[in-house]
């Protein structure tokens, strides 16, 4: 039980069914669903829709998505909503204009959207309720105005240039000449009409007609390869989840192209310690997670990509052989050295998850990547483009080398956790390339120090990335001092590591009890 007399929340508490979201708006609209007998993809799809308005510099119709979900009594699945890359992009294109990286405003860094897709191919094969329904909360927000809430209006006010350099852009979030801020009403009726025609029509209503015209019309008068054919090819596409054992339960990740694998790589090694007592210090556990994110993430950065390109060894990475020998050279009393990291640092998702009266589970993401995004809109749809493309790289050779139709590597990874078969939380981290030690971190503080979905998502983080061991400010000093000593090099954060939310199935009480993070303004709500 926490104690309530320190500025905290209490976890979230349901019989029947909960959903747990970053923004309040998108909380009530999967509320709704589910207590008008929508299932839980229902819902998931309804708030991911809203999310376009509410958070939109997050998340959207021109974004990727990823979705794990585990139906009452059946095994997870799980849906790569990830876009392709022009068929006319390849690496010779890329040398040839002396291009040696894809900048994240350029139309290059807009590979086909694939949420659209997603969302349609969910509803219709796991849903109960038609896309008109599922978007009609959405429609009204996008006709009628979202207000800017404290933590989108902060992150509007940092990336305020960005959505200027667009006039299309600027028209939607600076319509007086500067970005929206706390309060005021954000409007997008292009956007509302362009799910007018995605609840008449299905994924058609976005990928053929009028819709894709204008997005890829946007994107050639920019410079880019983009086709209509492109977006006519598009298809999201059923995988298997990949997954490790952490402390009696299962780990499920979606597989390459995503960095799943690295959440993965990061819980085997940590596997090896007792984290569950005193014998570790809050600055030893920050160490052993540190060292573990690094080993993963430069296997990630160095052997990740479409796997239908170029295979990825994920059962040698999660090898116990391979935990073993990053456990080998880790020493508590001196941090190991430093990967060189090619990717840019980046927190810029949403991610919700949902479980609903039958006790179905999703665990559900959806990005633009950058904040927002590339930051081009496609003027008559007004959606705005994500940049995701620019994870790939312009050199021949390495499993992440752009090519034609093929999906770059991808950092925004849903996650479920099972017990004996059954799904036991929907869980996610947003955040970018923290989210694989965010998922550690997550899992650590729940299943070995004991803590509720809340009270883990509140708990204070670290992330060791390009050079830095970066911590929150809420971090204690004696804890940064420590670290310092071991050779880390320690710098606290300008900004909160991602976010997160998390629902755990707590069969033997017959409730729901679920978390949502407070670095972002939503929460979880059940009845």
């Amino acid at each position: 039980m926490r104690d309530f007399q320190l500025p905290r929340r209490s976890a979230a508490i349901a019989a029947n069914a909960m959903a747990a979201t970053s923004h309040p708006l998108a909380t009530l609209a999967a509320l709704d669903q589910l207590r008008a007998g929508g299932n839980a993809v229902d819902a998931a799809v309804a708030a991911a829709a809203v999310l376009a308005l509410a958070e939109p510099h997050m998340t959207g119709l021109g974004g990727d998505c990823f979705a794990i979900y585990a139906k009452q009594g059946a095994a997870p699945i799980a849906l790569n909503g990830s876009g392709r890359a022009p068929m006319k992009a390849t690496v010779a294109w890329y040398q040839a204009k002396r291009m040696g990286a894809i900048a994240p405003e350029s139309p290059h860094a807009v590979t086909v959207p694939g949420a659209v897709d997603a969302w349609c191919r969910l509803a219709a094969d796991h849903g109960t309720r038609d896309m008109a329904a599922l978007l009609a909360p959405a429609i009204a927000l996008a006709e009628e105005g979202c207000a800017l809430t404290p933590r989108v209006a902060s992150d509007f006010a940092d990336s305020s240039m960005k959505p200027m350099l667009d006039p299309a852009a600027a028209k939607v979030f600076a319509p007086q000449g500067r970005v929206l801020a706390l309060g005021e009403r954000l409007k997008n009726p292009a956007l509302a009409a362009t799910m007018r025609r995605i609840a008449r029509e299905g994924r058609e209503g976005f990928y053929d007609g009028a819709v894709a015209t204008d997005i890829v019309a946007k994107l050639n008068a920019l410079g880019g390869l983009h086709t209509l054919d492109d977006f006519a090819l598009q298809r999201c596409e059923y995988v298997t989840p990949i997954a490790a054992p952490y402390r009696g339960f299962d780990v499920h990740e979606c597989p390459p192209n995503g960095q799943g694998v690295a959440a993965l790589m990061i819980l085997r090694v940590l596997a090896g310690y007792d984290l569950a007592g005193e014998k570790f210090s809050d600055a030893d556990r920050i160490h052993l997670l540190a060292e573990a994110t690094k080993a993963a993430y430069s296997a990630r950065d160095a052997l990740v990509g479409d796997p239908k390109f170029a295979p990825v060894p994920v059962a040698r990475l999660l090898s116990d052989e391979r935990a073993a020998s990053v456990r080998a050279a880790i020493r508590m009393d001196r941090a190991g050295p430093t990967p060189s990291y090619d990717e840019a640092e980046h927190r810029d998702t949403i991610y919700l998850c949902v479980v609903d009266r039958d006790g179905n589970a999703i665990s559900f993401i959806n990005s633009i990547f950058h904040e927002f995004g590339s930051g081009i809109m496609a003027p008559e749809s007004g959606v705005l483009l994500h940049s995701r493309g620019s994870m790939f790289r312009t050199t021949p050779g390495h499993p992440n080398s752009i090519a034609p139709g093929k999906r770059p590597l991808h950092t925004i990874i849903p996650a479920m956790l099972t017990k004996d078969g059954q799904a036991q939380m929907p869980f996610g981290v947003m955040g970018g390339n923290y989210q694989a030690t965010g998922h550690a971190h997550l899992l650590t503080h729940m299943l070995d120090r004991g803590l509720d979905a809340q009270a883990a998502l509140e708990t204070p983080r670290s992330f060791a990335f390009d050079g830095v061991l970066g911590l929150e400010r809420t971090m204690p000093r004696a804890v940064a001092e420590d670290l310092g000593r071991r050779g880390h090099r320690v710098g606290f954060a300008e900004r909160p590591f991602g976010g997160g939310q998390a629902i755990w199935i707590d069969r033997a009480k017959g409730v729901l009890i679920g978390g949502s993070d407070p670095r972002k303004d939503g929460c979880a709500l059940g009845y």
